[in-house]
């Protein structure tokens, strides 16, 4: 168990302030912050810090011994890799309108542009690795978003309410064909309009939207709002009408949100916690001076529709476990609340796990005897071979988020009641076996 030093990654879409408040440094800070690495991505690793204050990067770590640090089955499973990467993302502006690979697109595409000799940092490259990047994010503020191709007939009505003469036969085609193929004829539609149409439609959208929330209509406002920020930031770009087909939602902290593989999306802002395959393969589709390939996105993209995959969750005492597991990874978040103040609990028992403190203060001990605390902002790695770990806050309130791959059946289950008296043991119990949940951030 070992402290981790990790590295803060510089956008544009940055908070100059989250990251940099969480780390206790300088507020604000000389450039937008917006992603905390926690892992062993090559482009970006994190550094193990031992007692001593020595420091090793977790990826040549990983090299050396992979079997004691991830387990026999990580290891040969992912070839000494680890298989997950987890970020905090602090998202001040919109990030790119994107989707993921799956596995057989990423495999072929990455072997398509080995071939054509692309070099690892040449713009026009979309494969930076042969894996799909699944992911999951947990908010830790309100967190808004564009995510899934909305129902077609709740489209249909949207694009009605705004009552743009320029898109009538746009939204008659959709009418007609309310299904994933009239979604994706619409959509390739639009991505591949000439800049001199989207330089007429797009003000005309624009437009439409300020007509529509000046009748304060029922349905709607988020919608017109946002294509209207985005419109205010990327005026002429296709990816602002491509956000009048997705789903626009807002995530209450403790809320999560899964992406699966060609699940179109765009992150509008909110500080949250990512948590994903370690893969940095993204197709982009609009909202970015960077590098789009349409062809390549369409390719990937899936165009079913319906309501954003909002990750289903239990909460028992201090955990929460998040329902949606990838073969790669899994999340929990423990929260310690001045009722559960100093309450146990056990992690998972073996694997790679990551830790990230982010409020208050958790001790987090070994079976062997080996204790180390971490303070809000500051993170450990475990190894395999660190058994029978358990946490505790010390200070509360307190949160702690715990990532492992998705391989296992943890031991992370129910608190532990021994440190508690025994009448607040049985109402404990009580509450547990009755099954009680509760909707994660309510």
């Amino acid at each position: 168990m070992e402290l981790l030093d990790n590295p803060v990654r510089k956008y544009a879409w940055g908070s100059r302030t989250v990251i940099a408040r969480l780390q206790n440094r300088q507020v604000p800070s000389p450039h937008p912050e917006a992603e905390l690495w926690l892992g062993a991505h090559p482009g970006d690793p994190s550094y193990l810090v031992d007692e001593h204050g020595n420091r090793e990067s977790l990826l040549a770590a990983l090299r050396r011994d992979p079997v004691a640090r991830l387990g026999a089955d990580c290891a040969r499973r992912w070839a000494g890799r680890l298989p997950f990467l987890l970020k905090l993302l602090a998202a001040e502006e919109p990030l790119s309108l994107q989707a993921h690979p799956g596995a057989p697109a990423a495999r072929a595409g990455f072997a398509r542009e080995e071939a054509e000799g692309l070099a690892a940092d040449d713009p026009r490259r979309n494969y930076k690795d042969d894996s799909h990047k699944r992911e999951l994010v947990c908010a830790l503020t309100e967190f808004h978003a564009l995510v899934g191709f909305r129902e077609p007939a709740a489209t249909v009505r949207l694009l009605r309410e705004l009552a743009v003469p320029e898109l009538a036969g746009h939204v008659q085609l959709l009418a007609e064909q309310p299904d994933s193929a009239g979604l994706r004829a619409l959509f390739s539609t639009w991505i591949t309009l000439p800049q001199q149409s989207l330089d007429r439609l797009v003000p005309a959208v624009r437009e439409g939207c300020l007509r529509l929330l000046e009748r304060a209509p029922a349905g709607f406002r988020d919608e017109a709002r946002t294509v209207l920020e985005l419109s205010e930031r990327y005026p002429g770009d296709a990816g602002v009408l491509a956000a009048l087909l997705l789903n626009r939602i807002t995530l209450a902290p403790g809320q999560a949100l899964y992406q699966a593989d060609g699940v179109l999306h765009a992150y509008l802002s909110g500080v949250g916690i990512e948590l994903m395959a370690n893969s940095d393969n993204v197709l982009r589709g609009g909202l970015t001076p960077k590098h789009v390939d349409v062809p390549e996105l369409l390719r990937i993209l899936d165009f079913s529709s319906g309501p954003a995959p909002i990750v289903a969750s239990h909460t028992e005492g201090v955990l929460t476990r998040y329902h949606k597991v990838a073969e790669e990874f899994r999340l929990w978040r423990l929260e310690w609340s001045e009722e559960h103040s100093g309450d146990v609990v056990p992690l998972p028992k073996d694997g790679p796990r990551i830790l990230l403190c982010t409020e208050g203060k958790v001790k987090i001990t070994a079976g062997s005897g080996r204790s180390l605390a971490i303070a809000r902002g500051e993170s450990a790695w475990l190894d395999a071979a660190d058994l029978e770990v358990k946490a505790a806050s010390v200070d509360a309130p307190a949160q702690l988020f715990l990532a492992t791959d998705g391989l296992r059946r943890p031991g992370c289950c129910s608190p532990d009641l021994t440190s508690r008296p025994r009448q607040e043991q049985q109402r404990v119990l009580k509450n547990t076996h009755s099954g009680g949940h509760r909707r994660a951030g309510g």
